[in-house]
């Protein structure tokens, strides 16, 4: 590791907690997405991480998209049912995206807390430095 490690760590966590805000920021968006009966829907967007293997931090390595079967429902006054009066909504729990911003934004802020942290710790050791 590094003189700089923790910095260098920290920065990956808080680069993959953005990438993790920003699915959910989207998921929210799209939580009333309405599709016609018979057409994919909206599937919420899963940020998949991995730690690196040298112990340097963590990584987002791709994209999953929400797994199951949409809901649909009947209601022939909606513009974008289908011929039969369905609709298609999305694979997407708006109380679950509420849950992952809260954990994405601590996740966030504590990234930047161990990035001041260090940063005061490396400007304190210079000065230690700069008196002898």
């Amino acid at each position: 590791m590094g003189p700089f490690s923790a910095l260098d760590i920290a920065t990956t966590g808080a680069s993959v907690s953005q990438q993790w805000m920003d699915a959910v920021a989207n998921n929210v968006a799209n939580v009333n997405t309405i599709r016609p009966a018979g057409q994919q829907p909206f599937r919420a967007e899963l940020v998949v991480a991995q730690s690196d293997p040298n112990g340097q931090g963590v990584a987002a390595v791709g994209v999953a998209l929400q797994g199951g079967n949409p809901p649909v429902s009947y209601d022939p006054g909606n513009p974008l049912a289908n011929a039969q009066g369905y609709v298609t909504h999305p694979v997407d729990d708006l109380s679950q995206q509420m849950a992952d911003m809260i954990a994405s934004s601590r996740m966030y802020e504590m990234n930047l807390n161990v990035m001041s942290t260090a940063n005061e710790s490396y400007q304190h050791a210079l000065q230690i430095g700069d008196k002898l």
